[in-house]
């Protein structure tokens, strides 16, 4: 009996079908991005001197790993972090020296003396969300940007979001050292002082 020949396959065809496929994967995949927050860690300076923090002008704000709040030793929800955090860094119950003019907070006399002082401790626990973090971060971030919204409208008749906006714009046509020096005056009327300890796992 003769034998039948197999019929052969004709693969010329499959590189273009694997490079079509390749180029449908590639254009119809959707890669995630992990959003963050933007951070420069200061200079490495030892001759810097230790500065004698008092207690009245540091707010502590805790996040257990449950995602609850706790500002020195209180506890808060999120949505009101915002506004404690402004009253507490636009507190302004210094004297003398210490005087802020610009202040419209209470003055309460157990709260920063004012804002160059007033720093803000973040700790987290280790089992802290990310998303709780973020959100932290958000709200802390936030109230300094309102200060300095509010006092961009009452020197310069601007908005301080749409200032940041356009100087980071490099199309933009308006006076950039102009904006640079309001922007500079803002930052230092409010200067962002976030301290971030390293997390801990609390029992």
């Amino acid at each position: 009996m003769a034998k039948r020949s197999a019929p052969e396959v004709n693969a010329g065809s499959m590189a273009d079908i694997a490079f079509l496929l390749l180029i449908f994967f590639l254009v119809t995949t959707t890669i995630e991005t992990d959003s963050g927050i933007t951070r420069r860690l200061p200079p490495i300076d030892p001759d810097v001197p230790q500065v004698d923090m008092r207690k009245r002008n540091i707010l502590i704000v805790l996040v257990n790993k449950d995602d609850q709040l706790l500002v020195n030793d209180d506890p808060l929800e999120l949505k009101n972090l915002r506004q404690t955090a402004m009253d507490f860094i636009d507190n302004g119950s210094g004297t003398g020296e210490d005087a802020c003019d610009y202040c419209q907070g209470l003055g309460d006399p157990t709260s920063s003396e004012n804002p160059q002082k007033a720093v803000i401790s973040l700790q987290n626990d280790r089992l802290t969300s990310y998303k709780m973090y973020i959100a932290v971060q958000n709200e802390l971030v936030a109230a300094y940007n309102d200060l300095r919204e509010r006092e961009a409208q009452r020197l310069f008749g601007l908005r301080y979001r749409e200032m940041e906006k356009n100087f980071a714009d490099q199309t933009w046509r308006g006076d950039r050292d102009k904006l640079k020096e309001q922007l500079d005056v803002l930052r230092a009327m409010y200067p962002q002082v976030l301290s971030e300890a390293e997390p801990r796992r609390r029992e």
